[in-house]
Order: structure tokens, then C-alpha cells, then sequence
């Protein structure tokens, strides 16, 4: 029961910590990050949510038509990375795990590769954030 009752809390929250998060995109602390996997007709809408967090989103398809070979060499430039469970390949996954680990990337795994579940991990780490600079 506690844990719906914070949800709620937390959902009426977040229209009003997005809002303040468009405003001040040094909120989130992410200029940019990589979003490995997901559906290609999802990308602009992704696009819009990051642009919004005031962050930069660099799409890789996570295999499909890209070398899984150049997550290695967009993953030094960016804040960290987002990877939907359900629409990548497991060799992706995994070179996008590994590469986290080598350049001390913080790797967030998504349920789906909906809009919503980006949306929920980016206000996430913006709270996270906001912990750390209070206490």
C-alpha cells in the first residue's frame, strides 16, 4: 500500500519537476545519451522527451541495420546509456553492459521501449540528482 501511495505522490510531482527540468537543463545532469534498441518509429518521439530533460539523444538500432561495433565508439562521449529489454539483440546488450563498465557509464536497463518508461527513468535520475545536491 505504501508504495502506491508514493507513486501517487511521485506522479503528481512529476508534472511540475518536467516543467522545472525544461527550464533548467542542467537539472538532470545529462547533456547527452545513448539509447540502444527500441523502434525506429519511436526515435523522434524519444528525441522530444530527452530535448525537453534538456538532453542530447544519440539513437543506435542496437543491430539491426547499424554495426553493434559503433556503440563502442559513441559510449566515451556520452552521460550514460538506455537500453529497452525487450526491442534489442543480445549481443548489443551485452557490448553496451561491457562498454558501460570499461568507461564508468551508468547503464539503465528500460522494461519497453515505450515513450512512458523513458520518460519515468529520466525523471528518476533527475530526483536521484536532487537527493544528492540536498543532503
Amino acid at each position: 500500500m505504501a508504495k502506491k501511495q508514493k507513486r501517487k505522490g511521485n506522479s503528481s510531482n512529476g508534472d511540475g519537476a518536467s516543467v522545472q527540468a525544461a527550464q533548467e537543463p542542467s537539472a538532470l545532469d545529462i547533456r547527452s545519451f545513448l539509447y540502444v534498441g527500441g523502434r525506429d518509429c519511436q526515435v523522434a518521439h524519444l528525441r522530444q522527451i530527452a530535448s525537453k530533460h534538456g538532453a542530447e539523444l544519440i539513437h543506435h538500432d542496437g543491430g539491426l541495420r547499424e554495426a553493434v561495433s559503433r556503440i563502442d565508439t559513441v559510449l566515451p562521449s556520452v552521460d550514460c546509456v538506455f537500453c529497452p529489454i525487450d526491442c534489442i539483440s543480445h549481443d548489443a546488450c551485452l557490448r553496451v553492459k561491457t562498454g558501460c563498465k570499461k568507461f564508468g557509464k551508468t547503464f539503465v536497463p528500460l522494461r519497453n521501449g515505450s515513450k512512458s518508461s523513458l520518460e519515468r527513468a529520466l525523471q528518476t535520475l533527475k530526483e536521484r540528482n536532487d537527493e544528492r545536491r540536498t543532503s
